[in-house]
């Protein structure tokens, strides 16, 4: 995946609520969905595109699915803020190397 990918599917706010409730463990659609103002369709419409996105995982438990997010998830989102922060610590090291001149 991509940061773009990643961006594209945390966008919704809804969505973003969604995987936000993954946060402290394993769920079930039924259980998100009765955390939601949205039907339970809706849920796993979104914890689809999540999952398309590499940003959740499912696995089976008995007669339910059960999401979490998956670790590795928001490795590309994060290369690619970091990258900012290393841009921003070049442009200041010139600074000073060129100030100091």
């Amino acid at each position: 995946m991509t940061y773009n990918t990643t961006i594209v599917a945390l966008a919704d706010p809804r969505r973003r609520a969604i995987f936000e409730s993954l946060r402290h463990g394993p769920r079930s659609v039924g259980v998100i969905a009765g955390d939601q103002p949205v039907s339970r369709p809706a849920v796993s419409q979104h914890l689809q595109v999540l999952y398309n996105a590499g940003l959740v995982t499912v696995r089976r438990d008995g007669t339910k699915r059960l999401y979490q997010i998956h670790a590795d998830g928001l490795n590309d989102l994060r290369v690619y803020i970091e990258s900012f922060w290393h841009d921003a610590l070049d442009a200041f090291s010139d600074y000073v190397v060129e100030k100091d001149k």
